[in-house]
C-alpha cells in the first residue's frame, strides 16, 4: 500500500492527482497534522490513501494542489545527510576518481524549503545539484543492505543548492555551510511510498535552468544506491524517523562549465514519477563577492575564457 504525502500550510495531506486531503480530519485526529508526527503513521496514511485511490468511499478534497503552496513534505529533520560524488559522470566531469565508500556531509535542516520556494542568492557563484531525496520511515540502527528499504518511508526530488566560495575557499573545502544556507534544500514537492514507483533505481532525474536541461541521468547511475546509504549509515549512527538522504547529483553541475545561477534565473527539477520542483532565484546579499572566488572556480573560469 502506497501514499502521496504533502504539506499545505504545515499540515500533513495526501494527494491524489490535483486533489489533496487533510489527514487529519480524513482520519478524524488518529493522523496527527503535523507532518513531521504523520510520518510516525505510515500504515494508516497508506490505508486511508488506499481508500482514497479505490473510489470505494466517496471524500471531498480539501482542496487544489494548484491553488496552494506546498512546504517541504518533511519540514524538521533531526538529520540532513548528502553525498558526494554519487554519480560516476559527476566524478568524471570533477576529475575525481569513484570513492570507496560514500562521502557524506550534512545539509543544516534549516535550508529546507518547499518545492517553489524562493532561492535566496548571497554571491554570484551559486550552483544547482538535483538530486533524489531518501526519507527514513522509523528508526534504524545496524540494518543490513537487503533490510534497509523497509525503513524507507519514501523518496522525493530535491536540490542541493551551493554556494560554491563558501564552500572551496577554505581548506580542505566546507561543504556543510557552503550548501546549508537558508533555501538552499528546496526538497518536494510530494513524499512518495517506494510502491508507488516501479523501481527507484530507474528514476530519470532532469534538471533545466529557465527552460535549458543542464542535468538528465537515471539512479541506475548512482554509485552507493538507497539500501547501501542506508545500511552504511546505520551501522554509524541511529537514523530517524523523518531523516534526509539527499544520494548525490550527476554531471552537468554548473560550476565545471562556469555556469552559475543567476538572479531571476528558474530552476525546475523533475523526476519521474515524483513530480517536478520549480524554484526561482533571487540575488539578496553579497556574502561572497568576486574577488573571494576560489582558485579552483577560477581555473575553470580561466578555461572557459581561454577557449
Amino acid at each position: 500500500m502506497g501514499f502521496r504525502l504533502a504539506n499545505v500550510n504545515n499540515r500533513a495531506v495526501l494527494v491524489v492527482g490535483e486533489n489533496y486531503y487533510d489527514v487529519e480530519q480524513m482520519s478524524s485526529g488518529v493522523v496527527p497534522s503535523d507532518p513531521m508526527l504523520a510520518l510516525g503513521q505510515l500504515k494508516k496514511l497508506a490505508e486511508l490513501y488506499a481508500v482514497l485511490t479505490s473510489g470505494a468511499e466517496s471524500s471531498s478534497p480539501t482542496g487544489n494542489v494548484n491553488d496552494v503552496m506546498l512546504g517541504p513534505p518533511v519540514p524538521r529533520p533531526s538529520n540532513s545527510f548528502a553525498i558526494g560524488l554519487n554519480y560516476r559522470n559527476h566524478a568524471e566531469e570533477a576529475g575525481m576518481e569513484i570513492p570507496p565508500a560514500p562521502m557524506v556531509f550534512t545539509k543544516y535542516p534549516s535550508c529546507l524549503t518547499g518545492p517553489t520556494g524562493t532561492v535566496e542568492m548571497r554571491s554570484d557563484y551559486v550552483d544547482f545539484e538535483g538530486e533524489l531525496v531518501a526519507v527514513i520511515g522509523k528508526t534504524a540502527k545496524d540494518v543490513s543492505v537487503e533490510r534497509a528499504l523497509d525503513y524507507v518511508a519514501g523518496i522525493c526530488i530535491g536540490q542541493d543548492i551551493s554556494d560554491r566560495p563558501a564552500q572551496f575557499t577554505s581548506t580542505p573545502p566546507q561543504f556543510n555551510l557552503g550548501k546549508s544556507f537558508d533555501t538552499y534544500g528546496p526538497i518536494g514537492p510530494v513524499l512518495v511510498s517506494l510502491d508507488e514507483v516501479d523501481d527507484a533505481n530507474q528514476l530519470m532525474l532532469i534538471t533545466e535552468v529557465n527552460g535549458e536541461v543542464r542535468q538528465k541521468d537515471s539512479a541506475k547511475d548512482l554509485i552507493f544506491d538507497i539500501p547501501f546509504l542506508v545500511a552504511y549509515l546505520s551501522q554509524i549512527l541511529t537514523l530517524h524517523c523523518g531523516d534526509l538522504i539527499f544520494t548525490g547529483t550527476p554531471g552537468g553541475v554548473g560550476v565545471m562549465e562556469g555556469r552559475f545561477l543567476r538572479d531571476g534565473d528558474l530552476v525546475k527539477t523533475s523526476i519521474q514519477g515524483l513530480g517536478a520542483m520549480e524554484n526561482r532565484c533571487v540575488r539578496v546579499s553579497d556574502h561572497s563577492r568576486a574577488d573571494e572566488v576560489p582558485a579552483m572556480i577560477q581555473g575553470i573560469l580561466d578555461k572557459q575564457t581561454a577557449e
